[in-house]
């Protein structure tokens, strides 16, 4: 029960530190606004974080670690290549657009990250290419793909998915399900799979 608590007070300041530092920025905000926000005193934040950019970084990390593991979920399940490539892409897309203010904070506010913190951040993210990288190649190798650069076509992918956080807006014309699988369907075009689907069906 006590560490259930815990989880739920640390979950709290992060979810109002999302809301201020992607309001009012990283640099405009101080701990004692948070702390503000949820009716406590500062030092009750020093029992979770122990400090701003630590706090940073913890609303920072989640995303790219739920990113990938949307991606290898579904490059490690069943199905084609084709197949898991739409599920990927349609999982990953809403772990992006779930996350919308923490992605944003992230790209405004990664200068403001210890460099233990941007490298740890770093790594997983050459880990979420390699492993695209890897289901791209699969289909390639079953004909299901028409790609020549599998790195480069990894990263174009991650880019487009990534970068909706600037332009999607909750409440407007497609829904997240809608929105997730007409990526999912613009990834599968980019990759030539419904192309080679019909050459190899001749």
């Amino acid at each position: 029960m006590r560490e259930e608590i815990l989880a739920y007070k640390r979950e709290r300041i992060l979810e109002e530190a999302v809301k201020l530092f992607y309001e009012r920025g990283f640099t405009g905000t101080t701990l004692d606004d948070i702390a503000a926000e949820l009716g406590v005193t500062k030092p009750f934040i020093y029992t979770h974080f122990r400090s701003k950019v630590e706090l940073l970084a913890a609303l920072c990390r989640p995303t790219i670690e739920l990113s990938l593991a949307a991606v290898q979920g579904a490059a490690e399940g069943a199905g084609s290549p084709t197949e898991r490539l739409h599920r990927a892409i349609v999982d990953f897309t809403n772990v992006i657009l779930s996350r919308q203010a923490n992605i944003a904070i992230y790209f405004r506010e990664e200068k403001n990250l210890t460099k233990e913190a941007l490298d740890d951040i770093n790594a997983l993210r050459k880990q979420f290419d390699r492993v695209l990288s890897q289901l791209l190649q699969e289909g390639v190798a079953a004909g299901e793909f028409l790609v020549t650069d599998v790195d480069l076509t990894s990263l174009a992918i991650g880019g487009m998915i990534s970068w909706a956080y600037t332009w999607h807006r909750p409440g407007g014309r497609l829904g997240l399900v809608d929105l997730s699988e007409r990526m999912a369907e613009l990834t599968l075009q980019m990759v030539g799979a419904h192309r080679a689907a019909g050459v190899k069906a001749a």
